[in-house]
């Protein structure tokens, strides 16, 4: 009888990025789609993937869902985005949030 196969942390953790990357991009593309509340559910996965694998979401990805209500955030049809004073001000129309990022 064969033994299973036990991946080490560090192969968990790239192939949860992986996935991670591969539920962002498909996010944007059911975003653009109009299937807004498809997004969100994708969004979900990935936050908790990452959760469960200790893994920390990518910078390009982590200004792409709101830090408060989770929701895929797609200019113009679920958030603003302006820049005021070397600041990229985002405000969701979903939660009333606004999230303020360093221009540099």
């Amino acid at each position: 009888m064969s033994r299973k196969k036990t991946l080490n942390k560090q192969n968990k953790q790239k192939i949860a990025l992986q996935r991670i990357s591969k539920l962002f991009n498909m996010a944007e593309k059911a975003a653009h789609s109009g299937r807004i509340h498809l997004a969100n559910r994708y969004v979900e996965i990935a936050r908790k993937i990452a959760m469960r694998y200790l893994v920390s979401i990518p910078k390009e990805f982590k200004r792409s869902y709101c830090k408060n209500c989770y929701h895929y955030l797609l200019p113009g049809v679920t958030c603003n985005v302006r820049i005021n004073n070397k600041r990229i001000t985002t405000h969701c129309f979903n939660c009333k949030k606004i999230m303020r990022f360093p221009l540099k």
